[in-house]
């Protein structure tokens, strides 16, 4: 089985609806190339066809089998409840995180003054009893978009959740950046330079929801 042979395959299924071929037909057959590949100990051809950047993307989907859930409690811990782990963050990591996982779509780091007042009243639910100027100016500069404290706390966040973690399975947990194209009525292309956290909502158990907060 030669390498053109190969990257046709994978070219057939970006065309799938062009050639009736249904995506799990394309899977079989593709199996069974990996195989014939793996018999004959080809894997430097199965690594070109498939190209690093795709292999990447299969790891991370392969670590969506183990992700586990995460839990925040009632006093706003953060607990891996599969792994048994709790991730260490103050309040204020933890108030920014809680307020991507409010929003699945993502936040353009430029919009987040937009996002001010429940950013503000996150944390002064984390951290009841912080002082109230420190507060306001901990979310005056997370929401200032020519101050770099926003990066430096998701930062901070990555490294959190790292230490726990593979950077595979991290990739679902921490805020990483997604950038997304989109067309005006003129036809011009812009693109949103988004902000989320794409592990499955499924997965986050908000306890504190249960005891009356937020």
């Amino acid at each position: 089985m030669g390498f053109h042979k190969i990257m046709e395959y994978f070219c057939i299924m970006e065309t799938t609806d062009d050639n009736g071929l249904q995506a799990e037909e394309l899977a079989m057959e593709l199996g069974r190339m990996v195989r014939r590949l793996q018999k004959a100990g080809r894997y430097d051809l199965m690594l070109r066809a498939i190209t690093v950047p795709v292999l990447e993307q299969l790891r991370i989907e392969a670590a969506r089998s183990k992700l586990s859930r995460l839990v925040i409690t009632r006093d706003f811990r953060f607990i891996l409840s599969d792994y048994n782990k709790e991730v260490t963050l103050t309040p204020v990591h933890k108030a920014l995180y809680m307020l991507f996982l409010n929003h699945e779509e993502g936040i353009e780091f430029k919009d987040l003054a937009d996002h001010r007042d429940e950013l503000r009243r996150i944390y002064r639910h984390v951290s009841p009893t912080a002082d109230l100027a420190k507060i306001e100016e901990s979310v005056s500069r997370l929401t200032d978009p020519t101050d770099n404290a926003v990066n430096e706390k998701c930062s901070r966040i990555k490294a959190a959740f790292g230490s726990l973690m593979d950077e595979y399975t991290l990739s679902y947990y921490m805020i990483s950046s997604h950038t997304t194209r989109h067309f005006n009525s003129s036809s011009r292309v812009w693109f949103k330079r988004l902000k989320l956290i794409t592990l499955p909502r499924e997965l986050v158990v908000r306890e504190y929801e249960d005891s009356g907060k937020l």
